[in-house]
């Protein structure tokens, strides 16, 4: 017996059935939440990308939004673009429909502006609901589910209680055939020889040692001498006093088992039980990579009280 969940056409099993409308670009936002205001059932997601960056930004960007669509947790979605910007809707819809969810792309510059766009998105939306009103909770083996781990705000208490009650869930999931997403390299500094004697292999060990290595020279280049002090003013205020003591507590979220894989910002584990993304300390930016690589649930350790949550998945 595993999780009661929503099989998708896919293969994979979402925890919740969530319809979802999102901006390709930047300058969509406003139809979106327009459409959002009026269909409240529906989960929002816009963003500040789309457009003007280079292309490693747009690769990126890419990967997440289409990670975003395809996350087990959304049943159907509608893209909606300017017109003119790089990201283009329709292309994301392309991708993310290769998930064959339903998926509905609309370019405002060819719906004749903002008002018909809008018109024309809460249809669609109501189409998507009608449809996925049908799905139904199933059984889904412990292999289809993917938890990422989050702690925000940490204080003296963060790597004594609630972290590793974290990694004692991890291990938990783990040990039943699911995987388990450790991010936020910025707070490994310090601890990566701890971390590299877990991997499953040598070739996983160098990516975790050479991974975080590159975040301690960027910490490095940027504050100089005083580089392992580099923590926020709340947790000083909570007691810590250093980077590598806040890491130290950042990674017993990941328990106890062999890291099997590290994966870039967004990219979905290849492999199953514990795994290491690339993403960088900020809540709502680790929480986007780990939602993009497929996680239908977040634990989140909030430490001094950091309230981030993520439209399509459930944070605890």
């Amino acid at each position: 017996m595993g999780f009661m969940g929503y099989k998708r056409p896919d293969g994979s099993c979402g925890i919740r059935n969530y319809v979802v409308v999102m901006s390709s670009v930047s300058c969509a936002n406003g139809v979106v939440n327009a459409i959002g205001r009026q269909i409240p059932e529906v989960k929002v997601i816009i963003h500040t990308e789309g457009c003007g960056r280079g292309l490693e930004d747009v690769n990126i960007a890419v990967r997440t939004l289409t990670g975003l669509g395809k996350n087990p947790n959304v049943a159907g979605i509608l893209i909606v673009g300017l017109g003119c910007e790089f990201i283009k809707a329709p292309s994301l819809a392309e991708a993310i429909g290769s998930a064959n969810k339903p998926t509905v792309s609309l370019m405002i510059q060819e719906m004749g502006g903002t008002r018909k766009t809008v018109t024309k998105g809460i249809k669609v939306i109501k189409q998507i609901l009608d449809q996925v009103e049908l799905n139904t909770r199933e059984s889904c083996e412990w292999d289809s589910l993917i938890v990422g781990v989050e702690c925000g705000g940490s204080d003296a208490l963060s790597g004594l209680t609630a972290n590793p009650l974290v990694g004692k869930a991890a291990d938990w999931l783990v040990n039943r055939g699911a995987t388990v997403i450790l991010s936020e390299i910025t707070e490994m500094i310090g601890t990566e020889h701890i971390l590299a004697r877990r991997a499953s292999n040598p070739e996983v060990a160098e990516q975790i040692v050479n991974l975080v290595k590159r975040q301690d020279q960027r910490a490095v280049d940027l504050f100089g001498d005083q580089a392992h002090m580099v923590i926020s003013p709340g947790n000083i205020e909570g007691g810590l006093s250093n980077i590598t003591e806040k890491s130290l507590g950042c990674i017993v979220k990941g328990g106890t088992t062999l890291i099997k894989e590290v994966v870039g910002y967004g990219v979905s584990p290849s492999q199953k039980g514990l795994v290491i993304m690339d993403t960088p300390g900020s809540d709502i930016f680790s929480l986007t990579g780990m939602a993009a690589g497929g996680a239908q649930l977040m634990i989140f350790t909030t430490g001094r009280g950091t309230p981030v949550g993520f439209p399509v998945v459930p944070v605890v």
